[in-house]
Parts: C-alpha cells; sequence; structure tokens
C-alpha cells in the first residue's frame, strides 16, 4: 500500500482539518497501486464478515483506492471528505461501512445526489448488501409519483437516497423526519453546487441533527464545498486519492479541429472506428435530439437522455445502453451524472463543455474502476480559449489529430472563446477572464434552470 501521511492544515478562519493523504509513486496508470505492491482485498479493513461474505459472493475482489482508504475511517465513525476521480468505486466506500453502522445503531442514513438516474444507481448498488440485514431503502427523486414514494418512507426504511427538491418536498409533508439521520453523505457535491442545489443543501442541512457522522465526495474540491466542511463536519478527514481536477489515469484523449458543419461527417467516420459502447455529450437538450437522430440515420443504434425526457424514457435509453441494446447513448452534461456503466469503449465530447471541470466528469466515464477508455473532443476554431482551459485544469496538453477525409482546422488566435453566453457575461464583466475557470456562481445560476 503507498505510503500515507496525517496532517493538521489550518485554514484562515482557524478551522482545522485533519488530512489523510495517500501519496502515489508514479503518475502512470495505475499509481495507486505501485506495480510492486501486492494487490489488497477486503479483509483487514474492519468490514464485518457477513459484509466480507457478501462482497465475495457478488465479486468484489480487490478494494479500489478511495474504498482502501475511506471504509475503515466511516466505520470508525470518523465524518469523512472523499476526493477522488469519477468511476473509482466512491458509491461502495460508503454504502459497506453505512450499511455495517447501522446493523448497530438506531437512526437513519441519507444519502444526497445532485440526479434521479445517480440516485437509482445508488439505491441499485446498495440492495445486495442491505437485504442479507433485512433493511429496507426508498429512493425519492423528481419526476416520479409521490404516492410510491411515501408508502416507501411509512415501510420504515433505514437507508434514504434522495435528490435534494424531492426530500424537501417529503420533509415538508412530515413523510421523512430529518431528526432521524444518523448518517450522512452529499455524495457527487461539487455537481450538485453546480446545479444550483446550495440552497437546497443548506435548507437541508439545518434541518438535520449536529450530532451525525457526515460524508462527502467530490471530484473537485471548490471553496463552497469546503465552506459546507466548515460549517457542517466536526473534524473530517480527507482521503485524497488524486489532485483536483486530474483525469482518469488510463484514458488516452485527442482533439480534432473542425468547423461546426464538419462535425457530424467526422462523427460518422469515427463511429465507423469503434465497435463498443460510445457515450457522446451534447452541450444543449436540443442539440441531443438532432445528434441522436443523425447517428441513427446513419446506421448504429442510438438513443439520448437529458432533462426533456421523461424518467421513464431516460431509464430505457441507460438500460438499453447497459444491455448493447443502443451502442450510442447522446447524453448532456446535467442528465449524464448518473451514468455509471462499465465497458464504455468511448467517449465523444461532440460539443466542449461550458465548464472545464465538467470536461473531467465527462471523460471519467470511461475506463472506470481501472479499465482503459479513450477520449475525443471536437472544437471549432474559435474555440482555443476553452481548449486551454481544460489544458490549465488537467495540466496536460490535449495531442491534435486529423482524419485525412474531413478538413481540419487551426485555432484562431484572436478568439476570445466559443460560447455566446460566455462571451456576454465577460462583457457584462460577470465572467471571467481568459484562461481563469468560469465561476461557480454562474454555473450554478444557470442549473438552477434545469428541472430535476
Amino acid at each position: 500500500m503507498p505510503p500515507v501521511h496525517r496532517e493538521l492544515q489550518v485554514r484562515a478562519d482557524g478551522f482545522t482539518i485533519e488530512v489523510e493523504m495517500m501519496h502515489k509513486t508514479t503518475n502512470a496508470a495505475g499509481a495507486a497501486h505501485s506495480s510492486n505492491q501486492p494487490e489488497r482485498d477486503f479483509f483487514g479493513m474492519g468490514i464485518a464478515p457477513k459484509i466480507l461474505d457478501i462482497l465475495e459472493r457478488i465479486k468484489f475482489k480487490v478494494p479500489t483506492p478511495i474504498q482502501l482508504k475511506v471504509i475503515p475511517l466511516v466505520i470508525e465513525g470518523k465524518d469523512v471528505i472523499g476526493i477522488a476521480q469519477t468511476g473509482t468505486g466512491k458509491t461502495h466506500s460508503f454504502a459497506i461501512p453505512m450499511v455495517q453502522r447501522l446493523v448497530n445503531m438506531q437512526g437513519t442514513g441519507l444519502i444526497l445526489a445532485p440526479t434521479r438516474e445517480l440516485a437509482i444507481q445508488i439505491d441499485e448498488a446498495f440492495q445486495p448488501i442491505v437485504h442479507a440485514f433485512g433493511m429496507k431503502t426508498a429512493c425519492l427523486i423528481g419526476g416520479a409519483p409521490m404516492d410510491p414514494q411515501t408508502q416507501a418512507l411509512r415501510r420504515s426504511p433505514r437507508i434514504v437516497i434522495a435528490t435534494p427538491g424531492r426530500l424537501i418536498d417529503h420533509i415538508g409533508q412530515w413523510h421523512f423526519l430529518p431528526d432521524e439521520v444518523v448518517m450522512l453523505v452529499l455524495d457527487e457535491a461539487d455537481r450538485m453546487l453546480d446545479m444550483g442545489f446550495a440552497p437546497q443543501i443548506e435548507k437541508i442541512l439545518r434541518f438535520l441533527p449536529k450530532d451525525k457522522q457526515t460524508m462527502l465526495f467530490s471530484a473537485t474540491m471548490p471553496p463552497e464545498i469546503m465552506n459546507i466542511a466548515v460549517k457542517y463536519m466536526k473534524l473530517p478527514v480527507s482521503a485524497e486519492i488524486a489532485p483536483s481536477g486530474t483525469t482518469v489515469e488510463r484514458v488516452t484523449q485527442e482533439l480534432f479541429i473542425v468547423k461546426r458543419e464538419a462535425k457530424l461527417r467526422l462523427l460518422g467516420k469515427i463511429l465507423a472506428k469503434y465497435h463498443g459502447a460510445v457515450l457522446l455529450f451534447s452541450r444543449t437538450k436540443h442539440n441531443a435530439s438532432k445528434i441522436a437522430r443523425a447517428i441513427r440515420e446513419m446506421g448504429h443504434r442510438a438513443s439520448e437522455i437529458h432533462s426533456n425526457r421523461s424518467l421513464n424514457q431516460r431509464r430505457e435509453a441507460l438500460d438499453g445502453f447497459k444491455s448493447g441494446k443502443y451502442k450510442v447513448l447522446v447524453a448532456t452534461d446535467i442528465a449524464a451524472r448518473g451514468i455509471d456503466v462499465t465497458g464504455i469503449e468511448v467517449v465523444i465530447n461532440y460539443d466542449l463543455p461550458e465548464d472545464a471541470e465538467n470536461y473531467v466528469h465527462r471523460i471519467g466515464r470511461t475506463a472506470r474502476a481501472g479499465t482503459c477508455g479513450h477520449a475525443i473532443s471536437f472544437a471549432t476554431p474559435e474555440q482555443k480559449s476553452d481548449v486551454r482551459d481544460i489544458e490549465k485544469l488537467i495540466k496536460i496538453v490535449l495531442p491534435v489529430s486529423k482524419h485525412p477525409e474531413v478538413p481540419s482546422e487551426e485555432f484562431q488566435e484572436s478568439s476570445s472563446g466559443g460560447h455566446p453566453r460566455k462571451d456576454m457575461k465577460r462583457s457584462q464583466g460577470q465572467g471571467r477572464s481568459q484562461g481563469q475557470g468560469r465561476s461557480q456562481s454562474q454555473s450554478r445560476s444557470r442549473g438552477r434552470f434545469h428541472h430535476r
């Protein structure tokens, strides 16, 4: 196991955080587990024998680095901040110890997630473990009828997984009693803030007892998340597996610079090259529908997932993508946060994200849990600054590729960026200067207008 050190970091406001960091000996793939180190298993981490039997039965053999660090800390009852890339096994790092602790104590475990899909997948991940202990769960998500959720709450679930807005609805109708919460998880906390859920999260946290165990998981660590830690956590131990903003280690990346009208032609050439599952990102739901239709006209099986689709349509698209019914899933950033599919061969950024940090989340959908993957991005000539923002965040230069049958372009040196809305905000003094990250407040204000 890589060397670990603890230190106390004192913030300017006097708040002290005990930090436990795993040092990696190399930046190459698999760095968190040095090639000279034997593989660890789940024994010796304080996990109860009955749960070890369950993990063996569901073929969980080797814990991921975030699981190695977080599970023992949570079993000890500590508050934890887990910073790790997407696809690193974060869900089981809190599911396993939460069930184990709830078996031996009264109260409810609460998990907050930013999207419906992520909440559903967290609920599914709990099922093999809770079933063995006779525990029930309830999944409370927007876009689904209230009555079945109310019935689930009346069956006294020990674990509740919810999106923030729907949880507040149930609290307001006295269906859910927040004072019974003894363990809290904020999953994908950075994404919840990006989507404008900060007021709802603050409201929920004020409802909850102060004497509870809190776990916060995030791929990045913006100041807003540190503020949550300051106000609502008790000397949290930070288990940082990868620096904030790092991309998944086993993902290879490439960039194509083409005119907007050449994107579909380039997409057709790329899809003909890859035979595995392809996850494609569009910036808007309207464009996602157009791209999915164009892909089907190319002869590929494709579906789409975005906020204009009903919950049943989104579930059918995701289940079809998992089963192989669809080769291509076209998604927007907001809808894609719950996509946890093993075996995605390539992620295609048909449109660059508005926020550089979303690039990290996007390409984290491939190369999950130690597998290899590839990420391809399309940029137009005027998007030089957007690409540079991404490169500054991930600390590498994206290699530029050219396709022999599609005309390639060069970046325009005088460009201020590829997003008109972003440029307008800059001119109004609300945006960022070139080369700096877009402010979280802009991201949140935009996210509030998306129905969850």
